[in-house]
């Protein structure tokens, strides 16, 4: 859930029938250095290593096998690929019941891949399967203990089935992340903080920061069954500079999370 923009062809693409073996690279390690232009990225406020997260790519133990097969577009493992790649584009355009059937044909036709789903658990949620999107997000932060976006993830679904309190003992404590919105974040969630002041903080930022904080902001009201604070922080997340320029699949959530619960900007009829 990195807030880089990847290429158009890594994450979105339209042609699935016939996937670029180089799309699919091996899982990066947990902390992967990029460097990058400050000024052609959206990040053009610091020149500081971006730490590319797993986010940017797709889940690809399967990546592997293709080398080892030479690349059958037959291979279950590459279909689980292609699957996955199309649940993904699925839950883009809002059809989150397609995008969980695809990601499960995924598993089906590549067990291994289940560990790495975290797209699945998102869809989950939103289809109020929220027993499901915790055991989905336990499993894959137990292949990634440093993952701050899942382990907030499995306390909303959490808190969902259980109540705050009860999700709040049970929180999945993970590693440092690198970016300090998502710090702060992770800091408001784990310890009940204020979501205005993690808004705050990052209200002149960077435009990701400020995306970021936003959605993390909404996200935690509606943790806390406050539909006001929650829907006032995620629209503003949707239609932020960042949510419309970016290919951020998180940017996308944004906006697949105001079409579900039928929020529009309050100067939209």
């Amino acid at each position: 859930m990195n807030s880089i923009t990847p290429s158009p062809s890594s994450l979105h693409h339209s042609n699935f029938s016939s996937p670029n073996p180089s799309q699919f690279p091996l899982k990066p390690p947990k902390t992967l250095h990029f460097f990058y232009n400050p000024t052609t990225s959206l990040h053009s406020q610091t020149q500081t290593p971006l730490l590319l997260s797993r986010r940017l790519f797709l889940p690809s133990v399967s990546g592997i096998w293709d080398a080892l097969t030479g690349n059958n577009n037959n291979d279950p493992a590459r279909q689980a690929v292609v699957a996955i790649r199309r649940g993904m584009h699925l839950f883009r355009e809002g059809d989150v019941s397609g995008s969980v059937m695809e990601f499960d044909r995924a598993i089906e036709l590549d067990p291994r891949q289940k560990a790495y789903l975290w797209q699945r658990g998102l869809s989950l949620y939103y289809l109020d399967r929220f027993e499901e999107a915790a055991e989905q997000f336990r499993i894959d932060v137990a292949q990634n203990p440093n993952d701050t976006e899942e382990s907030i993830w499995c306390f909303l679904c959490e808190a969902q089935l259980y109540g705050v309190d009860e999700a709040r003992r049970r929180f999945l404590e993970v590693g440092r992340d690198p970016r300090p919105v998502m710090r702060e974040a992770y800091a408001t969630f784990k310890d009940g903080g204020d979501p205005e002041k993690l808004v705050s903080v990052f209200s002149n930022g960077n435009d990701s920061e400020f995306f970021y904080a936003s959605l993390y902001a909404g996200l935690y009201y509606e943790s806390q069954r406050n539909a006001e604070g929650a829907e006032h922080h995620i629209v503003a997340a949707s239609q932020s500079s960042y949510a419309v320029r970016s290919n951020d699949y998180m940017a996308s959530l944004a906006k697949v999370h105001c079409s579900c619960r039928n929020w529009r900007p309050k100067d939209q009829p």
